[in-house]
């Protein structure tokens, strides 16, 4: 069998379905909540309720820059939410005990509310001694009942705070809540005070050891420098000797880089055997010589075209070029001489620089390994002198704001005696009865839902069963017999039944099966008057239809025909009487009657032979349609027999009668038998009592014509009765 997961749409739908259907539950429960919530409200004594609001802020108007000396929370959130809990604390509830004397006072003590259980033990429980408390124990108890009466409740995105305290009598409420205020503001002030106190006590002792180590250190130093002579000049000559080798060191970083200058460049023209070097052509003697060589050079060219070069005048000429390319290798030596002279003199500066650098490094190491303790015991001085001076500073701001009355919280609104009862709120209190009955309700009404497993709907037989439901049959309301109302055309269940016959022209490949059995799981659950039903129905149609009374343990069915029941079914198979022997006519020509006959011994014994399969076999030569009214399934073998021989099943469930574990057990034995089960039908089905709205309501209420006893519930697109009738299916 396939279990479809319901929608979430239809367990809404099955949520409401249960509300309607036990509305009456709810309505109860909700009722009876409001009842006993509204008697309970009345006996409640009036309680008043007297606020006082504080302003806490978080940092204290400084009297003297530097003498709080109380911790200052990182956040607003933090510190409100630690004032918050120190405004709940038991030490302001006490504080405010004691500054009231409420342990004293008998009737802020006694007995506020009535309880029904404690008076009942009352009634049967000795009375004891009363017993005489001590102060301690009054005020414990007072602080206990301050605790349990007040209300501390910050104010959203600001600094203040409201506290309420409620009590019967409304000079008390204000007078309690007032007294919280005054109890916090003098909590805060005292732990100032003693937060002050004890740091101006520390303060001074650290004052006095400060100052002792400041003396011996002093004293120390002073030893030191007569010692070693160094007081008036070892700062000065650190300084020159460090001066000096800073500036050592800044010279010989010039040096190597004038260095590296010099050797490129003398190293360029010592590798280069060429003249186009810049350092060569920016020469003016070289650039002179090769100027005038070049003009030689053109003289000679211009001549080669007229004279020889061994004609005296050009002889002349090449001998004067030559000269000067003499002159101008002479003068490139003399600039490539210069280069490594220069190179040379760098290389001499940077050794010479190296050497004084590491002499003034000798000396600043010895200047500085003299003046190390010397270093020391002045730094302990100058440390020893500034904590002295910070912690004397500190003693004195503290001892001047220790007498600063200095608060951070203040009193916004004082308390006023109030003008009426807070509680008990009556509608408030009558609407929390009322929603928490409803929800009782709504719980119990789920609950029992849970836990009942009728089933009520044809989702919920389909559900149980597997199967397709066939049809849904109203239940017949006032004194109108169910037959009266099947002969009546117009009628609800009529028109429900003629829905179900359409569906069972659909159940098989071949339309309309030759034969059924209606069969149910318990007895009295409709399957008889569905049998009639679809035999006249068919026979109405003009079908030739065989009714047979197939229960040979509790027939039914000639009784509701009003026919005889001496010769039927069980002498056919007893072998008593042939088939025609045991038909009877009906009021309809096409629909012949087979009562059960004489109740047999041995029922399950006939109906597991052949002559039910031979009379079956036999009847769909001359009928159209054999329906059988067969035995409920639990309990019996009659009904898995009898279905295993016919060409088709349907099963009956009375809504609000059927339990889904009955429907499945039932179904099971049918299966196990197998019996060719086509579909199910939901018979008794009261839309109203099982919390069905419109779906259901509308196929088994809409008339013809304004005629609201006949209706049409047959499935969307199904054509009416008329076109069935002109329609005549065969088997």
């Amino acid at each position: 069998m396939v279990d479809d997961a319901p929608s979430s749409g239809q367990q809404i739908l099955r949520y409401v379905r249960i509300l309607l259907k036990r509305k009456w539950l709810i309505l109860a429960i909700t009722l009876a909540f409001g009842v006993i919530g509204a008697v309970r409200t009345m006996m409640e004594t009036p309680l008043y309720t007297s606020s006082v609001r504080l302003q806490i802020d978080r940092n204290v108007a400084k009297v003297v820059e530097g003498g709080n000396v109380t911790p200052v929370e990182g956040f607003d959130f933090d510190f409100l939410r630690t004032q918050n809990e120190l405004l709940q604390s038991r030490a302001i509830a006490e504080r405010v005990a004691s500054a009231l004397k409420l342990g004293n006072d008998p009737d802020f003590l006694s007995s506020r509310s009535f309880s029904l259980l404690g008076g009942i033990e009352g009634l049967f429980s000795t009375p004891q001694p009363a017993s005489t408390p001590d102060k301690a124990a009054l005020e414990r108890a007072a602080a206990g009942r301050v605790l349990a009466n007040r209300t501390v409740r910050p104010v959203s995105g600001a600094r203040l705070v409201d506290i309420s305290y409620t009590d019967p009598s409304p000079v008390r409420a204000q007078r309690i809540a007032a007294a919280f205020g005054d109890a916090f503001i003098a909590s805060n002030l005292d732990k100032r005070f003693q937060a002050n106190a004890y740091a101006k006590a520390f303060l001074e002792d650290q004052v006095r050891q400060v100052k002792l180590r400041l003396e011996d250190s002093e004293q120390r130093l002073l030893e030191f420098a007569q010692k070693q002579q160094i007081v008036g000049t070892a700062t000065e000559k650190s300084s020159i000797a460090e001066s000096n080798f800073a500036a050592a060191n800044a010279a010989l970083g010039i040096l190597v880089s004038e260095r590296i200058r010099n050797e490129q460049q003398w190293r360029q023209i010592e590798s280069s055997g060429t003249i186009n070097l810049p350092q060569i052509l920016s020469n003016t003697v070289v650039d002179g010589l090769r100027a005038r060589r070049n003009a030689l050079a053109v003289d000679y060219q211009e001549k080669l075209e007229t004279y020889k070069p061994s004609y005296p005048s050009m002889v002349e000429i090449s001998n004067r070029i030559k000269e000067l390319d003499r002159q101008l290798a002479s003068e490139i030596q003399a600039i490539r001489s210069s280069y490594k002279a220069a190179y040379e003199a760098s290389v001499a500066q940077e050794n010479d620089m190296k050497a004084r650098i590491e002499v003034l490094r000798r000396e600043v190491l010895d200047l500085q390994e003299r003046s190390i303790q010397y270093n020391t015991l002045k730094r302990e001085v100058d440390t020893n002198r500034d904590l002295y001076a910070s912690l004397l500073q500190r003693w004195k701001e503290v001892d001047v704001a220790g007498g600063a009355g200095v608060n951070n919280v203040f009193v916004v609104d004082n308390a006023i005696v109030p003008g009426g009862p807070s509680s008990p709120n009556v509608p408030r209190a009558l609407m929390i009865a009322l929603s928490l009955g409803l929800v009782v309700g709504v719980a119990a009404a789920v609950g029992l839902d849970h836990f009942d497993d009728k089933i009520r709907s044809a989702e919920e037989l389909e559900r149980a069963s597997g199967l397709p439901t066939l049809g849904i049959l109203p239940k017949v309301r006032g004194a109108v017999e169910p037959i009266a109302a099947l002969k009546d055309p117009r009628s609800a269940l009529s028109e429900a039944y003629r829905s179900l016959c359409t569906a069972l022209q659909f159940s098989t490949e071949n339309g309309l099966p030759s034969n059924l059995v209606v069969t149910s799981a318990v007895p009295a659950e409709g399957k008889s008057l569905t049998a009639i039903a679809i035999a006249r129905h068919f026979a109405t149609l003009g079908l030739k239809v065989l009714l047979i009374d197939a229960d040979l343990r509790n027939p039914s069915l000639h009784i509701k025909t009003g026919l005889s029941n001496t010769v039927g079914f069980s002498n056919y198979l007893t072998g008593a009487c042939t088939p025609p022997e045991a038909m009877q006519g009906t009021d309809l020509p096409n629909l012949t009657f087979m009562s059960s006959g004489p109740l047999p011994p041995n029922a399950a014994d006939l109906l597991g032979g052949t002559r039910v399969f031979s009379l079956l076999s036999v009847g769909r030569e001359v009928f159209d349609l054999i329906v059988l009214d067969g035995p409920p399934v639990m309990g019996l073998a009659d009904a898995p027999l009898l279905s295993s021989a016919a060409s088709a099943v349907v099963f009956i469930s009375a809504a609000g009668e059927s339990r889904a574990g009955t429907v499945k057990g039932a179904l099971r034995r049918l299966q196990l038998s197998r019996s060719p089960l086509i579909g199910t039908a939901l018979t008794k089905f009261d839309a109203k009592a099982h919390g069905y709205g419109y779906g259901h309501g509308y196929g088994h209420a809409y008339g013809y014509g304004g005629a609201s006893a006949f209706t049409y519930g047959g499935a969307a697109g199904e054509p009416p009765p008329a076109q069935l009738g002109a329609d005549r299916p065969r088997a």
